[in-house]
């Protein structure tokens, strides 16, 4: 059991039921938040709710949950039924845990209330009418409880069956990517896949339609075929060109017809297999295709990993510039098996570090202090290096995208690098540098660019180069290839009339936005 197990949703949905079962299986501890409440307090939850009000309860609700899941030790915990509306320990709790929500129908909820004491459940009471009270609550609360690792239904499943998927999400231990009702997992794992199986089955798909490309279909296609097969559902197959050049309207409209040509309806998924062309190409045509079909990001490349599958960020190129036509669509599920990396160039797998220590430099100094420890065994490939490496950059990823999913603030750090290395790309017409290359190069550009406006203390710049340096990245870019570049930074979607909001590394894994004029910029990163 790797992270204690928090049952959340409406009372009455039987989490004193099945949490006692659940954790006599685990051999663990079972803790009912709203008796520890009681304890604490010498008062029952109803008269603390009477006599603080809601808003004063739910604050000593979140202290009590907080302190419950603080020391990481294994247990089972039950929450009350608002607990998860408190964003904060909503918020908390998918940090610390893993977060599963019982669900019910608000009759069944009502009936199920009717045998215990209504007094004792103050919030279903109000009104008089228990099943119009129970309908109202959970809309109000469906955004707060669909943020789970799991949901599970009490009423087509027994208890013992419940325990056993809870079990076994306990043993895939995914990440969480809270969005409301667009929340997903992610899986990281290594040569299991069992987890692509299960991730398009959760989905119960009416029909799965694979988008690869001809490198990932040659060494990988047997393996995805096999995760599919045993799924016996019809669909399509769409292999595309390898490369950035694919990433154009031509190849979306390539998936739309193959995806339209098979029958595809609204419950079909689409599977995005390969690296960043690949998801953002069929992440594009799923968010259009019939107005919106899901879809699940099977990243084959380090970069996609830990950047790209998440997120929702889809699109494609145009002739003026890099991601300039795009939609957010976020993915049902992604799946980083590492098994896929194998078969990758060594040139490719090391750029993709390049995002990873992006977002440790801008965001994570944990993350920064294990990239430059592991060095040398995360550039060879070493896969135990590489697991928990991958599982923090996209943890780190998800604390950033829960809240600012469309880049209207925070987000934004995660650009660090990539004004400059789109450039580069750009004009390197996207063969002279792997992307994860331009974004290190852009990095160090822009870092510089930030001491010398008395943003990024000097020394940090020094520690970036030398992390890059020993990660096997490129460091050096002549000044006249950056000059030659600049014209494609006019087309960078985030500039706003002639300035930018440009990442700052301001210490290690701490960042800011400030404005800058391009012109200026300019001055600093084209200058010898």
């Amino acid at each position: 059991m790797p992270r204690p197990i928090v049952l959340s949703g409406f009372m009455a949905t039987g989490k004193s039921t099945i949490g006692p079962r659940l954790a006599a299986r685990l051999g663990v501890p079972f803790v009912d938040s709203d008796a520890e409440i009681e304890r604490t307090a010498g008062k029952r939850v109803p008269e603390l709710f009477r006599e603080e009000g809601e808003a004063a309860f739910r604050v000593r609700e979140g202290r009590v949950v907080e302190s419950l899941l603080s020391d990481g030790a294994p247990k089972v915990v039950a929450l009350g039924g608002g607990a998860v509306t408190v964003k904060r320990t909503r918020r908390f709790a998918i940090d610390r845990a893993l977060v599963v929500t019982l669900t019910a129908s608000p009759e069944a909820i009502a009936e199920r209330a009717r045998t215990m004491d209504v007094a004792s459940r103050p919030n279903l009471a109000v009104g008089g009418d228990p099943v119009a009270r129970a309908r109202e609550l959970l809309a109000d609360r469906g955004e707060a409880y669909a943020e789970c690792h799991l949901s599970l239904s009490s009423e087509t499943l027994d208890a013992d069956a419940a325990v056993d998927a809870i079990v076994a999400l306990a043993e895939r231990d995914p990440l969480l990517v809270p969005l409301g009702s667009r929340s997903y997992t992610i899986d990281v794992c290594d040569d299991d896949p069992s987890r692509l199986t299960d991730a398009v089955a959760r989905c119960a798909p009416s029909s799965v339609v694979l988008v690869t490309d001809s490198n990932v279909q040659r060494t990988r296609g047997e393996a995805l075929e096999e995760a599919l097969r045993p799924l016996a559902v019809s669909g399509a197959r769409v292999v595309l060109a390898p490369g950035e050049r694919q990433k154009n309207l031509a190849n979306v409209a390539t998936v739309w017809d193959a995806a339209l040509g098979a029958g595809v309806d609204r419950d079909s998924v689409l599977v995005a297999a390969g690296g960043g062309v690949v998801g953002d190409v069929a992440g594009f045509a799923a968010a259009c295709l019939l107005r919106g079909v899901r879809f699940i990001q099977v990243p084959t490349t380090l970069l996609a990993m830990v950047d790209s599958s998440v997120g929702g960020k889809t699109g494609f190129d145009h002739p003026a510039g890099k991601n300039l036509v795009g939609a957010f669509h976020q993915p049902s599920a992604v799946v980083a098996d590492l098994a896929h990396l194998d078969t990758l160039p060594h040139r490719e797998l090391v750029a993709g570090l390049a995002e990873v220590a992006k977002i440790a430099l801008a965001t994570d100094l944990k993350l920064l202090e294990r990239l430059e420890h592991d060095a040398s065994a995360l550039a060879r490939g070493d896969h135990g290096a590489l697991l928990p490496v991958v599982r923090a950059a996209i943890d780190a990823k998800i604390r950033i995208v829960r809240d600012d999913e469309r880049e209207a603030g925070p987000r934004a750090l995660l650009n660090l690098g990539h004004t400059v290395g789109h450039a580069l790309e750009a004009h390197g017409g996207y063969t002279r540098w792997l992307h994860g290359e331009a974004v290190a190069l852009g990095t160090l550009a822009e870092m510089r660019a930030t001491v010398a406006l008395g943003w990024t203390p000097a020394p940090l710049l020094d520690r970036a180069r030398l992390l890059f340096d020993a990660l096997g990245l490129p460091t050096r870019v002549e000044t006249s290839e950056l000059a030659a570049s600049w014209p494609h930074v006019g087309a960078d979607k985030k500039r706003v009339s002639g300035a930018l909001r440009l990442p700052v590394v301001a210490g290690p894994g701490e960042s800011r936005l400030e404005r800058v004029t391009l012109e200026a910029l300019r001055k600093v990163v084209c200058s010898t």
